[in-house]
């Protein structure tokens, strides 16, 4: 490296994208046998292997930008694009999903009754705990801006109040869902409604339990002095993130909650 001519980072050889495919892999056969033969081994052996890939390889990519300056201004317009691809497929991901609902609820098949929500369906109000965690994440949205304006302002403490409160606050979010999921009068095997309802809703829940993680690395690494006024491109990745999953959780609120009950 000491007679690089470039501005980019030649990346070393790593064995986690090979671990963290076998976690993935071991995950997603682990939730079949988990469905099909009531056996968590699997799913928790992909969990465990796919955790620990996280650590190390979230570790050699912050000593990589943060320690050993291979973070250039170029690396970082990269890394910039990267993520808005990668937010770019999750949008398309999730398309997928008001697809879905909107092909069913749009024009009901007689198997559905003719119309929507299907006949026997007890829907869930949409003015109590879905409106409640509106509030909850759009406040969380309000707070991670707060985060990232202080840490373009030197204010440290600021950014660490902002930070941890926008993990409580999507703590709280999941801690909600989960208990409309225990009260909901339906379930995912209920037919198309429930389908739709609780893929989209769940894989929404997903992506936030993602984004509290992504939130609380860049907390601690803003505890530990990593980012700089000019150079923070790790919690701004999360911010976006954060700020995607807020627009999709709108967007089912007023789709799958409001109109489509």
């Amino acid at each position: 490296m000491a007679h690089q001519a470039h501005a980019y980072h030649m990346v070393d050889p790593s064995p986690w994208p090979l671990t963290g495919a076998i976690g993935a892999l071991l995950m997603t056969s682990g939730l079949a046998v988990w469905f099909h033969f009531h056996s968590m081994t699997l799913i928790a052996s992909g969990l465990v292997l796919l955790i620990l890939t996280m650590i190390q390889w979230w570790r050699d990519i912050i000593r990589e930008g943060t320690f050993q300056g291979h973070h250039t201004q170029p690396v970082q317009v990269g890394l910039r694009h990267g993520m808005v691809l990668f937010i770019t497929s999750e949008v398309f991901f999730f398309l997928g999903f008001f697809w879905a609902f909107y092909h069913s609820s749009l024009a009901p098949t007689p198997e559905l009754g003719g119309f929507w929500p299907p006949p026997g369906t007890t829907t869930l109000d949409p003015f109590e705990v879905p409106l409640l965690n509106t509030a909850v994440l759009l406040a969380s949205g309000v707070t991670v801006t707060w985060a990232h304006h202080s840490i373009m302002e030197g204010e440290r403490k600021q950014a660490i109040q902002a930070l941890a409160l926008t993990i409580l606050l999507g703590f709280y979010f999941t801690a909600l869902q989960a208990m409309e999921y225990y009260e909901a009068p339906f379930t995912i095997a209920d037919g198309t409604y429930g389908s739709t309802f609780f893929v989209a809703t769940g894989f929404h829940g997903l992506h936030v339990i993602i984004g509290s993680t992504f939130l609380m690395i860049c907390l601690l690494r803003q505890m530990k002095h990593h980012f700089t006024l000019e150079h923070h491109f790790g919690f701004e990745a999360a911010a976006w993130y954060w700020h995607f999953v807020d627009v999709v959780w709108l967007f089912l609120y007023v789709s799958i909650y409001w109109w489509g009950s």
